[in-house]
């Protein structure tokens, strides 16, 4: 083939659709999107009762948790990933996820060939689940547009008079100007529904890759091919408009081309819409499964997870999947919460944060990162991360008096699992470890509780609620065991940190003259422990 025939080929098929390039893997380029879009398929049915709310999101590092999740796809499969993790799967849902993600990941080559025919997805550079999943109602075309057809008309005879009359300079200003005016008005929208348009192209453009990719998994698709390729040909632009980018323009300027196009490509966007919720469904959730398979095929400690009732979570050597070097810990409980104590250091909020994730992600993908687990698909609602706002005006301690009603307000409803990490620091020791009690006994009757806390008082008020627990490091390498800690360590990092001898013997002086004084005799004790349990 001469050499200037193969270049004028070349040109020519890039200008085709994706779906109808003969071969080759163009690497696509890489689009941001924010959290608040990545979010919004999640939110155009999200269940307020069982989804995770934000602070949740945000104590359990779940975002960075996602962004490993969804290296290498596009906003469709990153959205659909974000909603299994926010709102959780259903039982059938799960074991049908866990069929398929099984058998991805026992065939590499499967999962290769997949993300090839999924390439298409990541050219889209905005996001349509809002637009497809949302409420607004269709725009409807304004009047003028049937008469829209004049303008151009009307611009050739002022034409015609500019070069037979002298005065026609001043026909040809007024034919211009409705159609610059119509340029300047359309011109944001255009350009905003161009964006739009690509993405769904990108969408029917995949669906088409995996129509012939030949794969029993994709079934579907091959049923829908035809409507598929119908609906590309109606919002795409023509191969002539294609290669001549100048032709376009002058339509656009001359004749309200794209103007005309625009409300064409929305209608036929809204008449498919229900055609392109289920193709959108569709080729996410693939994506999705694909992101997961890769994602378990690079993993070293992972396991299926079996689904248990909703105050039973068994967690054999669990571990934190963002971490480099976990230390695998292990949890039961049946009935009772946890109260975890626990040298600084030890890792509490770590293990807290664990158990979260593991929970999530039992409860979205049916896998977690353990040998072995039992645990509930259950809402999970955290407190591990309260702060002082100087912005919004709100303090430490109201800050968790705020987070405290949030929780107290959705606890039951249904019944979950709350995460709770050093209730209430922003007061007093004896009014924090009262009111920690009060909440935390109120938060235990309707869903399973898990606290840590270095008010170790806590744990003899909460006995009939929490089972106690610590994080044992004296061994080198921490291990959960019962009971409650002994040997606190936090006036003896002083000497670590350089403080002086002066301030160690002071603070353990101190330490010794409260133990000595809060100290009570063994009959006012139970007789306060009876009151306390009445």
């Amino acid at each position: 083939m001469p050499p200037k025939f193969a270049a004028l080929l070349g040109s020519l098929l890039s200008l085709l659709p994706d779906d109808f390039q003969p071969s080759g893997r163009r690497e696509p380029p890489s689009y941001f999107f924010t959290p608040e879009e990545i979010g919004r398929l999640h939110r155009a049915d999200a269940d307020p009762r069982t989804a995770l709310d934000e602070q949740t999101w945000q104590d359990l590092l779940l975002e960075a948790y996602e962004d490993k999740l969804a290296q290498g796809s596009s906003i469709f499969g990153r959205q659909m990933l974000h909603r299994r993790l926010r709102a959780g799967i259903g039982d059938d849902a799960c074991t049908a996820l866990d069929e398929r993600l099984r058998a991805l990941v026992a065939d590499g080559g499967r999962v290769a060939a997949l993300e090839t025919a999924l390439l298409p997805l990541r050219h889209a550079e905005t996001e349509i689940a809002g637009l497809l999943f949302g409420d607004a109602p269709p725009q409807s075309p304004p009047p003028w547009l049937r008469f829209l057809w004049l303008l151009p008309v009307l611009l050739l005879l002022s034409l015609v008079l500019l070069a037979t009359q002298p005065l026609g300079w001043m026909a040809t200003i007024a034919g211009m100007a409705p159609l610059m005016v119509l340029q300047i008005n359309y011109h944001r929208r255009i350009q905003g529904w161009t964006a739009t348009l690509d993405s769904v192209n990108a969408l029917l453009a995949c669906s088409g890759k995996l129509a012939q990719a030949g794969d029993p998994l994709l079934a579907p698709f091959v049923a829908a091919r035809g409507q598929a390729a119908g609906l590309h040909k109606q919002v795409g632009r023509t191969l002539l408009m294609r290669m001549s980018p100048s032709t376009q323009a002058y339509l656009d300027w001359f004749g309200g081309s794209n103007v005309r196009r625009y409300w064409k490509t929305m209608r036929a966007f809204h008449q498919s819409r229900d055609f392109l919720r289920a193709a959108y469904l569709r080729t996410a959730e693939l994506e999705a499964d694909v992101a997961l398979a890769r994602h378990l095929g690079g993993a070293s400690h992972w396991c299926w997870a079996e689904r248990s009732a909703a105050r039973t979570l068994e967690l054999e050597g669990g571990v934190h999947p963002l971490m480099d070097i976990p230390s695998p810990l292990s949890v039961r409980l049946a009935g009772q919460g946890a109260f975890i104590s626990g040298q600084n250091a030890s890792g509490k909020s770590t293990f807290l944060r664990m158990v979260g994730l593991n929970l999530v992600a039992a409860r979205a993908f049916g896998f977690c990162y353990a040998r072995a687990a039992r645990l509930p698909a259950v809402p999970v609602r955290a407190s591990m991360q309260n702060e002082d706002s100087l912005l919004g005006g709100e303090s430490l301690y109201m800050s968790e008096l705020r987070r405290a009603r949030e929780l107290l307000a959705a606890s039951g409803e249904p019944a979950g699992i709350c995460l709770v990490d050093e209730v209430f620091r922003g007061t007093n020791h004896l009014e924090s470890v009262s009111a920690a009690a009060a909440v935390l006994e109120s938060l235990c009757e309707r869903d399973l509780v898990l606290v840590s806390s270095h008010n170790l008082v806590l744990a003899p008020l909460l006995r009939a609620q929490l089972d106690p627990f610590f994080i044992d490091t004296a061994g080198g390498r921490p291990v959960l065991a019962p009971g409650v800690l002994r040997s606190p360590n936090g006036i003896a990092l002083l000497a670590t940190q350089g403080f002086g001898a002066r301030v160690e013997g002071r603070a353990a002086e101190v330490a010794r003259w409260l133990s000595g004084h809060l100290a009570e005799p063994a009959a006012l004790v139970a007789e306060e422990d009876s009151e306390l349990t009445a």
